[in-house]
């Protein structure tokens, strides 16, 4: 007796340690699931926080520069800085240049230019290439400050020079002699094949088109000329700019009115104000020469560009509208690679903005001891500001700000873009052209997801659940132990070939015999109807042959028949319906597009991948529910199928729901086969025929290609972040419905 005590105690004892092991691990590997849950949501936020941040900036050095002669008192026409914010560049008046070092002022190259008396005035190309306009007397003379790098003893040397891509000699742009006055407003715009030069004189307009062609012996580029014929203007002009296609000349006034003419007729397209209210006191181009920014004396800025509708001949449009304060604007100054820009007022304030975000990053105050500041540059990396006071004071700063061009109105609402008739939401995340707006939305990328997890859900919800139905409940314990194994291997299959044989397979297939297809989702519910109606008809003996739970087998030729027949049949359908084009004849006469890649085909495709899923997890749950419960309905006189939809379907609710969410969520989620089976266009469009770009394939595709820390890149970690998200609403949410529900029918 007492060995079998101590036996007892000791397997007590080990059963123990093993129940303690045993909730130990449990207990651990679920803690270490949120864990891990919980770093990944802590990474994804440190990736996509710094894209809400607001631009900072600080102050590095201040310096005044020594100069002598005309340069000292003379106006600064010219602003700039290279590359590294190293050296700086400063046209004044007097037609003098003047290189220096930002960080201490002191000069490094000083030249005069080869412009006669002075300069008239002022013309800029663009900021990313500055070539200068300087209007002396009846000419102009093209300019543009370079930088070369060399690396001497291995130390970086930036050594500034000024080129004259068209000589050193003063350019005619058509102006009389009998005119006998200066070109007091310049414009300049030079392109790969022309350059276009137009001037001001005594508010007529005079300019020349360069046509550039390089010659075939010394193979050096030779111009052309070509006097523009320009219209009389009824307006004062005080700001001319030539579009960056060189197709549309702007003419601006004080008050606010401007005139557009077309370089190539000659003709004036449109006209009107620029300003409801207030003067004009700053005009230009912002970075890719197709938006306008007027500033007035109102502290607004508003933003035009031209708008081309079909049937309607272009017009310039307003877009939005930008203000920091009251106080007058008096220099806009466009960043060189962003669609920013910043607004320096009457207060020696600036303001820092980004248009298609429609965000105010920065407003501060950057002058001291009651100095104005005259002009500003900012550095083409948009790190570094250089300023001007009215005493002859730089200041230069340190400006971090990385990510403007991201808000929330830029990622979920409509935006309208430069060149689009209308705002809209688009996905375009890169362009062959340094002058791109970057587009964006997330708004197509989560319709898209939707959009396939609805086609998805549609053909495998019923499927699963029906055929989970009928397993569980119909069929015979043989051949359940078959069917249910064989459908949860469908789930093995990697999604990587399903979306490999849905893109090269199935869509042609389905594109060659869409009439077919279209009789298969029609007929086959009928075809099976029909069987079982006939099959209820026969005679009672036959019908007792087959036994019970076995009758799903006489569908499998049926359902063969059914989808052979229609296939075979679908010339003949497109013929006798369609006029022998199904395609055609959705596309002409319905005015629905077709893609070969479509939703049809991610729903069939991504369908077949979540069925395994929810017919597992529903099989379960309704096998699960106690055969009392059913045995008691049936004595009380209920027929089977009245037992199933009043007892065995609300208690096994709970466990259905929850597979149906988990099906969502694995459609949600899907990559690969929405990435080979549709066009992966981020559009939006309920049709059916049309593709879509989901978030996940989004991500997939794009993330390969993206500069790490770079905007782009932390757009992509916060529509992961999106996924994220939309998993846990739509997880609590199926955890609240179904604990409801197994509150309401854990009775039964």
């Amino acid at each position: 007796m007492k060995n079998t005590s101590i036996a007892k105690d000791r397997l007590g004892k080990w059963r123990k340690a093993k129940d303690t092991a045993a909730n130990i691990t449990i207990t651990g590997g679920g803690l270490a699931v949120l864990g891990a849950i919980l770093l990944i949501f802590f990474y994804l936020l440190y990736e996509i926080l710094p894209l809400f941040q607001s631009a900072k900036l600080e102050l590095a050095e201040r310096y005044e520069i020594v100069q002598t002669g005309e340069s000292k008192s003379a106006e600064t026409l010219y602003l700039g800085m290279e590359e590294q914010a190293e050296i700086a560049t400063r046209l004044d008046g007097s037609g003098h240049i003047t290189f220096f070092r930002t960080s201490t002022g002191e000069i490094v190259d000083s030249k005069q230019l080869p412009v006669g008396e002075g300069v008239d005035s002022f013309g800029l190309n663009s900021e990313q290439q500055p070539l200068m306009a300087l209007a002396g007397g009846a000419g102009v003379l093209l300019a543009q400050p370079n930088y070369k790098i060399s690396y001497p003893n291995d130390q970086r040397l930036i050594t500034p020079v000024v080129d004259y891509p068209y000589g050193e000699a003063l350019i005619d742009i058509g102006i009389p002699e009998s005119s006998g006055g200066l070109i007091d407003t310049i414009a300049v715009r030079d392109g790969e094949e022309e350059l276009v030069l137009i001037g001001k004189v005594d508010n007529a307009l005079y300019g020349m088109r360069f046509i550039k062609e390089e010659d075939f012996l010394t193979e050096e580029t030779v111009l052309i000329e070509e006097q523009l014929a320009l219209p009389i203007i009824d307006i004062d002009i005080n700001w001319i700019a030539i579009g960056s296609d060189q197709q549309w000349l702007y003419l601006v006034s004080k008050d606010g009115s401007f005139r557009i003419i077309n370089l190539v007729t000659a003709e004036i397209i449109d006209r009107g104000r620029l300003l409801d209210t207030g003067t004009v006191t700053d005009f230009r181009f912002l970075l890719g020469g197709i938006s306008l920014l007027v500033a007035n004396d109102q502290g607004e800025i508003v933003q035009w560009f031209m708008v081309r509708e079909d049937g309607k001949p272009p017009r310039l449009q307003k877009i939005r509208s930008f203000s920091s304060s009251d106080a007058a604007v008096t220099k806009l100054v466009v960043e060189h690679r962003r669609k920013g820009f910043i607004a320096l007022s009457a207060e020696s304030a600036l303001a820092i903005f980004h248009t298609t975000s429609s965000r105010l990053l920065l407003e501060k105050t950057v002058a001291e001891d009651n100095r104005k500041i005259a002009t500003l540059a900012i550095s083409p990396r948009a790190n570094a500001l250089l300023t001007l006071d009215d005493a002859g004071g730089y200041s230069f700063w340190s400006l971090e700000n990385q990510h403007p061009e991201i808000s929330w109105s830029s990622l979920w609402e409509k935006i309208w873009y430069e060149s689009y008739p209308e705002p809209d939401f688009i996905w375009q995340s890169s362009a062959s052209d340094n002058d791109f707006e970057e587009k964006y939305s997330f708004t197509p990328l989560a319709f898209g997801t939707l959009k396939a997890a609805f086609y998805a859900m549609l053909i495998a919800a019923p499927l699963a659940v029906c055929g989970a139905i009928y397993t569980a409940y119909f069929m015979t314990p043989g051949i359940r132990r078959k069917v249910k194994p064989l459908i949860e291997l469908m789930e093995a299959l990697p999604t990587v070939i399903l979306g490999f044989l849905a893109g090269l397979w199935l869509a042609p297939f389905f594109e060659r015999n869409l009439a077919g297809v279209f009789a298969i989702f029609i007929l086959l519910p009928f075809g099976v109807l029909l069987f079982g109606f006939l099959w209820s008809r026969l005679p009672k003996p036959i019908r007792l042959r087959v036994p019970d739970g076995w009758h799903a087998i006489l569908l499998i030729p049926v359902v063969i028949a059914i989808v052979s027949g229609c296939v075979a049949a679908s010339g003949l359908l497109e013929l006798w319906f369609f006029g022998g084009d199904m395609r055609a004849w959705l596309t002409y006469d319905l005015g629905v597009s077709y893609d070969q890649r479509n939703a049809m085909v991610v729903g069939v495709a991504m369908g077949f991948a979540v069925i395994p899923t929810i017919f597992s997890i529903a099989e379960d749950a309704i096998f699960s529910v106690p055969k009392s419960l059913s045995y008691g309905s049936l004595a009380l006189g209920a027929t089977p199928w009245q037992t199933l939809v009043g007892v065995v379907i609300p208690t096994a609710s709970p466990g259905i729901f929850s597979a149906l969410m988990i099906g969502m969520g694995r459609a949600v989620g899907e990559t690969m086969i929405v990435l080979m089976a549709t066009g992966n266009t981020p559009v939006m469009d309920v049709n059916i025929f049309e593709g879509m770009r989901t978030l996940a394939a989004n991500i997939a595709v794009e993330i390969g290609e993206t500069e790490v820390d770079s905007s782009h890149f932390r757009i992509l970690f916060l529509a992961a972040f999106v996924l994220f998200l939309f998993t846990f609403v739509v997880n609590t949410a199926a955890e609240i419905v179904r604990q409801r529900l197994r509150k309401k029918y854990g009775s039964l």
